[in-house]
């Protein structure tokens, strides 16, 4: 391919992934990958060996495959779904902004599709500069590098190396905020405004942020700019963690608890979003839409609303089309 019709740039999106399918089967394949990486459990090898393929492999599958199934669609896997929306969208929003063909692949830290498969896509296309956006507006080191990790295995055989920038993190762009607060607006247009509106994150264990993940302070930080995007008092809002995995401490406070408490103490009605997730997925559609509004309801809570994410919305492509003219200057 000449230098001429080549393309200036390519994007790769990245997200974390999906199981194939919601079978105990694909969910164990999917699992073994993800919970192996040292970046997501950073617990001895040996040790870890034996809990994971002992105890957690062996039972786990089955029971997360239940919550896939109860959100599975006609399109698969939501987060999937939605991933190649926001491909198709952002490709189409880059090449009507930049007046040329704009290639956007789209990969996944684990499963597929891979970021081998990806990157032979974005060669396929004459890219030698590439960026990579990883859907993750926050960094952790259990979400972000594990993109770069896994990258640079999947370029360790690549004769030519393409020019590459990365994302690091967009926690508080003005317009990734905007968006948030144009979702939230919206929903309240159509269905009033809760008691409270509850911003859960997922998320990580505590020792991890000791030692130095910047994770929960960005999440507080995209929390209290939300906050302020909609002129909400202290009262009106909180920031919370989800998700927790295992028996140690993961960051305070926690959304089940939470949710539990106000229920408890009678607040009538609760909103809630999820602003670390880019796309809908399971710990969105199943554990904060369906398991956490029973923990509400049941504790004696009266109305729960889930507001959902930013997924393919025009102003979220639109930051992300921000995102690439920012970090692709001089290309």
């Amino acid at each position: 391919m000449s230098s001429e019709s080549r393309p200036p740039f390519g994007v790769l999106l990245v997200n974390l992934g999906t199981p194939e399918a919601p079978t105990a089967k694909a969910v164990r394949e999917y699992l073994a990958e993800f919970l192996w990486d040292k970046r997501v459990v950073d617990v001895p090898r040996p040790i870890w060996w034996l809990i994971l393929n002992g105890i957690i492999l062996r039972f786990r599958p089955r029971m997360v495959a239940k919550g896939y199934a109860s959100i599975w669609t006609d399109e698969g896997s939501p987060l999937m779904a939605i991933s190649k929306q926001q491909q198709r969208a952002l490709k189409q929003q880059l090449s009507e902004t930049f007046g040329q063909d704009i290639p956007v692949a789209l990969a996944m830290t684990y499963g597929q599709p891979t970021m081998e498969q990806a990157g032979r896509e974005l060669r396929q296309a004459g890219v030698d500069k590439m960026l990579v956006l990883p859907l993750y507006p926050q960094f952790s080191s259990s979400t972000t590098a594990a993109v770069y990790d896994r990258l640079a295995s999947g370029l360790k055989g690549c004769p030519h190396l393409p020019e590459t920038r990365w994302v690091n993190e967009y926690h508080q762009h003005p317009l990734y905020i905007q968006a948030l607060a144009n979702s939230v607006k919206e929903y309240w247009a159509e269905h009033g405004q809760g008691d409270k509106l509850l911003m859960s994150f997922h998320g990580i264990p505590q020792r991890y942020e000791d030692r130095g993940d910047p994770y929960p302070s960005q999440c507080r930080a995209t929390a209290k700019a939300l906050a302020d995007a909609l002129n909400l008092q202290d009262d009106q809002w909180f920031c919370a963690f989800q998700s927790r995995f295992g028996r140690e401490e993961w960051v305070k406070p926690y959304t089940d608890f939470t949710l539990k408490e106000w229920g408890e103490q009678g607040i009538g009605r609760v909103d809630v979003i999820s602003p670390a997730f880019a796309a809908d997925c399971l710990e969105t559609l199943e554990e904060l839409e369906e398991e956490n509004r029973e923990n509400f309801i049941e504790a004696g809570g009266k109305e729960y609303h889930y507001i959902p994410c930013l997924n393919d919305r025009d102003d979220h492509i639109q930051m992300m089309v921000d995102l690439v003219q920012q970090h692709t200057q001089g290309w």
